[in-house]
C-alpha cells in the first residue's frame, strides 16, 4: 500500500468515526427528546394511552420492512425466550413512563444508567460468570451511586422510586436475554419490542382514557417515530465505528435529561441525583472499558424504546 493510500484509508476510517459519533450523539438526544414527549403526554394522558399510540406508530413506520423481511419471524431461535424478552421490554418501558409521573426525567434517567452495571452483577449470580475484585468493586460503586440517587428516607424513598428501580432492573434482565438471542435478526427484536408495549397499552388504554386533540396526536406519532428513528440510529452509527469509541457518549442521556426537564418542566435536579448519576456513569464506564479489554460489548447503555 502506498503512502497516499494509507493516508486516504486513515482519513476514511476517520470520518466514519465521526459519522458514528455524530449519529450516536443524535440517537441520543432523540431518545431524550421522546421521553421529554412522553413525560409531557402522560401528564394529561394514561400511560396506557401513551404505549398504544406511541408503539402504533412505530409499526405503521416499521411495516414496509417488517413485509420485506417477513421469513425472519419464522422458525427464531427459543420462542419462549423471547417471549420473556417481549414481556420484559413491555413492562420496563411502561415502568420508565409511569416513574415520569411523578419524578424528573433526570431522576428516573439516572436509575437506568444503572442498568450496565445491573446487568454484570446479574452476571455472576445468575449466570455464574466471572467477574473480576475490579469489576465488583464497580459494582459495589455504582450501588452506592444508585443509593445516593434515591436519598433513601421516610420522605423520598417513593413507590415511583422504586417503580424506576424496578424498570431498570427489568431493563438489566432483559440486555442479559437479548446477549443470549444475539442471532435474532434486528427487524424482529424491534418490531417484537412495539407490538408487546402496543398490546399492553390497548388493555391499559382504555382505563382513564382521555380523547386525544389533534395536537396530541401529532405529539403521540411524533414519540413512535423519534423512537425508531432513534434505534436506526445507533444501529448505523454501530456498524461505522466501534463500540468502544460510540457506546460511552451515550451517557450524554443525562445531560439532555436535565435540560428538558428544566426548560420543559422546571425541574431542578436534586444535588444528590447529580452526583449519584456521576458516580454511577463513572462506574458504568469502568465495567464498559474493562468488559472491552476481555473481550466483551454487552455492556453499553440503550434507552427504553
Amino acid at each position: 500500500m502506498t503512502f497516499l493510500s494509507r493516508i486516504s484509508v486513515h482519513n476514511d476510517s476517520r470520518s466514519a468515526r465521526l459519522a458514528g459519533i455524530g449519529l450516536m450523539l443524535l440517537s441520543i438526544f432523540m431518545f431524550s427528546f421522546g421521553d421529554a414527549t412522553g413525560k409531557f403526554l402522560v401528564q394529561t394522558y394514561s400511560v396506557g394511552q401513551l404505549l398504544c399510540l406511541r408503539a402504533c406508530a412505530a409499526l405503521l413506520l416499521l411495516s414496509p420492512m417488517i413485509w420485506r423481511q417477513r421469513s425472519q419471524f419464522l422458525n427464531l431461535d427459543r420462542p419462549w425466550l423471547q417471549l420473556v424478552r417481549v414481556m420484559l421490554s413491555t413492562l420496563e418501558v411502561a415502568a420508565f413512563f409511569l416513574a415520569t409521573v411523578y419524578l424528573p426525567l433526570a431522576d428516573v434517567i439516572t436509575y437506568y444508567l444503572a442498568g450496565p452495571i445491573f446487568v454484570t452483577a446479574l452476571s455472576a449470580l445468575v449466570l455464574r460468570e466471572h467477574v473480576g475484585w475490579r469489576r465488583w468493586c464497580a459494582i459495589l460503586i455504582g450501588f452506592c451511586g444508585v443509593l445516593i440517587a434515591l436519598r433513601p428516607s421516610a420522605q423520598t424513598f417513593s413507590l415511583p422510586a422504586l417503580i424506576a428501580l424496578g424498570g431498570s432492573l427489568s431493563f438489566a434482565v432483559l440486555m442479559l436475554i437479548t446477549r443470549s438471542l444475539r442471532a435474532t435478526p434486528d427487524i424482529v427484536m424491534a418490531s417484537s419490542q412495539f407490538v408487546g408495549t402496543f398490546l399492553l397499552g390497548t388493555a391499559m388504554a382504555p382505563f382513564g382514557w382521555v380523547t386525544p386533540t389533534p395536537s396530541s396526536l401529532v405529539l403521540f406519532a411524533a414519540a413512535g417515530l423519534i423512537s425508531v428513528t432513534a434505534l436506526f440510529c445507533v444501529n448505523r452509527s454501530l456498524k461505522l465505528a466501534p463500540a468502544s469509541v460510540v457506546v460511552p457518549y451515550q451517557y450524554s442521556m443525562i445531560v439532555w435529561a436535565v435540560i428538558f426537564g428544566f426548560v420543559v418542566f422546571g425541574d431542578v435536579p436534586h444535588p444528590a441525583t447529580l452526583v449519584g448519576a456521576a458516580i454511577i456513569i463513572g462506574a458504568g464506564l469502568y465495567i464498559y472499558l474493562r468488559e472491552r479489554s476481555l473481550g466483551r460489548d454487552e455492556s453499553a447503555v440503550n434507552p427504553p424504546a
